[in-house]
């Protein structure tokens, strides 16, 4: 089931324009939940949520992947608490300050600069630092209140 549920969202959220970030189906009860996270280049206003949860839902409603068990459909976006895992994500988040733990144990904090398919520059206190994804053990956007200018 799965399967034939991430195909069904991931078409119906392309369709929209939109990334599939996340889908989580967990019980709650005698019901289940269906939590799926949407993302774009801009990131997703709630005109966008709502676009997009209409959409699932019909989707849904049009076939029989979720079975006959009762669940609650909850659209939201990416959110800042999910790490940065693929490329995209490094790009929607340039000039953002992030904490990344590197494979060898070691920690880099800095602001995101530019990125490509192979990795990203990261502008620290000691420069900029050149980090290849294949490094990245996680990575973190920090949230920054009250940041001036930027």
């Amino acid at each position: 089931m799965t399967d034939r549920l991430n195909r069904l969202v991931a078409g119906c959220v392309s369709e929209l324009g939109f990334d599939l970030e996340a889908l989580e189906l967990t019980p709650a009860g005698k019901k289940r939940v269906l939590r799926i996270a949407i993302d774009q280049d801009g990131g997703v206003t709630i005109d966008d949520i709502s676009s997009a949860t209409r959409a699932i839902s019909a989707a849904l409603d049009d076939s029989d992947v979720m079975g006959q068990l009762p669940y609650t459909l909850e659209v939201t976006s990416r959110g800042v608490d999910r790490p940065l895992t693929l490329a995209r994500h490094w790009r929607r988040n340039a000039d953002r300050l992030v904490s990344v733990q590197i494979a060898d144990g070691t920690t880099v904090d800095g602001r995101i600069g530019p990125s490509d398919d192979d990795g990203v520059e990261i502008s620290t206190a000691q420069g900029v630092q050149r980090l290849a994804y294949a490094d990245v053990a996680k990575a973190l956007v920090q949230i920054e209140l009250n940041r001036k200018g930027g």
